[in-house]
């Protein structure tokens, strides 16, 4: 949840865009900093790396529009696809070890939240 203020102001602004852009580079720092703390804690995807989840938030947000609702729904969407996995996200989950693992999931997740974001804001109007 601490993601999306950050994603307002970088959202408004660079854009969308921008977003992604903060998004990768979020991504590219992200695996290192999940490898050392893999390392450090001898755990697979730790619970406090969360990253993944800011990488994750801020792709899902770059497609909603600038509306409390829409992030605060984005938000769900993110933490549903995140929890449910669907495919690729869950292979990626299961078959990619260290830092790049602990980012992938969440990314690939995160399409499919922005995806049904997108819809939406398209399908109200937004």
């Amino acid at each position: 949840m601490a993601a999306l203020p950050f994603a307002w102001l970088l959202h408004a602004e660079f854009g969308g865009p921008g977003l992604v852009a903060a998004a990768a580079v979020i991504f590219v720092i992200g695996i290192p900093c999940s490898d050392a703390f893999i390392e450090a804690s001898g755990k697979d995807d730790p619970g406090p790396v969360v990253i993944d989840e800011v990488a994750g938030q801020w792709l899902t947000l770059a497609v909603a529009p600038m509306n409390l609702q829409f992030y605060a729904l984005g938000f769900v969407l993110f933490r549903i696809a995140d929890i449910w996995k669907p495919w690729p996200a869950s292979w990626a989950d299961r078959q990619i070890k260290g830092g790049l693992g602990v980012m992938l999931d969440d990314v690939l997740a995160a399409v499919y939240a922005g995806a049904v974001l997108y819809g939406l804001s398209l399908w109200m109007g937004a």
